[in-house]
């Protein structure tokens, strides 16, 4: 028996018309595809499962199915797990004792990356890949690279980073009318270029959206979290410049001294420390606000500024005996201090947890 399989792995026939996959059968192959065009009729999987069909009705010398598997939208490992699994399905259904091989349809090459997925599970006789006829003439290329541009995901790839390098020659004319050298304006122009590529590569804008949405929702909730955050991030900028002041005013007291890179380190540790601390306690405690509020706090979740004031107990003495401000003796007691209070605070929260637990209370 030949299984005739069209392969949609972005799952565009799932998401465009509702379908529900595996569909199985000529009729149901049919319609789908009846479906898929009227939902979208640019959309090459039409063709799949056209030729699907067109396979069925033109092998007559022996016994033949034709069905329709999809992915995920993305086609990346997930896509290929659910191929895999809708194979199965197909496979389960057809009620036969002949060996059954499968004639894999798809439309381009990013499809064909889940045979070795069908491969595992049926033998398969052959790979058909369908290209549309006015797709292969030179007539074709103005409305196909039209309809390329027109999207927002390809437009924003391809015309963003061709703007930004046709943009090197009037930028350079320009730098020069003002005397600025070129070597500036492509290095600049090439950051630019490397930031975008960065950016799309690692999709950024997905998190950027994200972080946008759940500052807007947590905005309009009143959640205590946005101010502490800022509170913190202004703490840490102020922090950060304290450490680079006790380091730059190191350097230059002992400009004639042999200072090592450690040295310089503890004193940026020992500048900054206290502000990262304040950040840090300032950030726990309005997360811990928020969970109170949602109902949704555990006593557990004190730990974090405790863990924070510990930590920043050792890092300050520390830093201190390194600088040569502190003695063994305190250095010891602030190390033991700081234990001592990361492990008070745990043992605190966890008999506080365990006698008052806040968990749903009864109906």
């Amino acid at each position: 028996m030949l299984l005739v399989l069209c392969v949609d792995l972005d799952d565009d026939l799932g998401r465009k018309t509702g379908i529900d996959t595996p569909v199985i059968g000529r009729e149901a192959v049919e319609a789908a595809a009846v479906a898929l065009a009227t939902a979208d009729p640019e959309d090459s999987d039409v063709n799949v499962l056209f030729e699907g069909v067109h396979l069925y009705e033109e092998i007559d010398d022996e016994t033949v199915e034709v069905a329709a598997v999809t992915g995920t939208d993305g086609g990346d490992v997930a896509a290929n797990r659910k191929v895999g699994r809708e194979v199965d399905t197909v496979l389960a259904s057809l009620a036969t004792g002949e060996d059954v091989r499968a004639l894999v349809v798809t439309d381009g090459a990013q499809d064909e990356s889940v045979v070795p997925v069908i491969r595992s599970r049926i033998a398969i006789d052959g790979v058909r890949r369908v290209v549309v006829r006015q797709a292969q003439n030179l007539e074709s290329v103005y409305y196909t690279t039209k309809q390329v541009l027109d999207d927002p995901e390809t437009r924003g790839t391809i015309l963003v980073p061709l703007g930004i390098l046709l943009l090197i020659y009037p930028l350079a004319i320009v730098a020069d009318y003002y005397g600025v050298t070129g070597a500036v304006v492509f290095g600049l122009t090439s950051a630019l270029l490397g930031l975008y590529v960065l950016f799309r590569g690692l999709a950024l804008e997905e998190r950027l959206d994200a972080f946008a949405e759940r500052a807007r929702s947590g905005l309009f909730a009143g959640r205590v979290v946005l101010t502490t955050y800022v509170v913190a991030a202004a703490l840490l900028v102020i922090g950060g410049v304290s450490g680079v002041e006790l380091a730059d005013g190191l350097g230059g007291a002992t400009a004639g001294d042999s200072s090592t890179a450690i040295t310089v380190i503890a004193a940026l540790v020992r500048g900054s420390v206290t502000w990262f601390a304040a950040a840090g306690v300032t950030a726990s405690l309005g997360r811990v606000v928020d969970e109170y509020l949602a109902d949704r706090f555990e006593w557990r979740y004190l730990n974090a500024p405790f863990y924070v004031l510990s930590i920043a107990v050792v890092l300050y003495f520390v830093s201190g005996f390194l600088l040569d401000t502190v003695a063994l003796e305190t250095l010891a007691a602030a190390l033991t201090g700081g234990t001592l209070l990361g492990l008070t605070s745990t043992l605190a929260f966890a008999i506080a947890e365990s006698r008052f637990p806040r968990g749903p209370e009864p109906t």
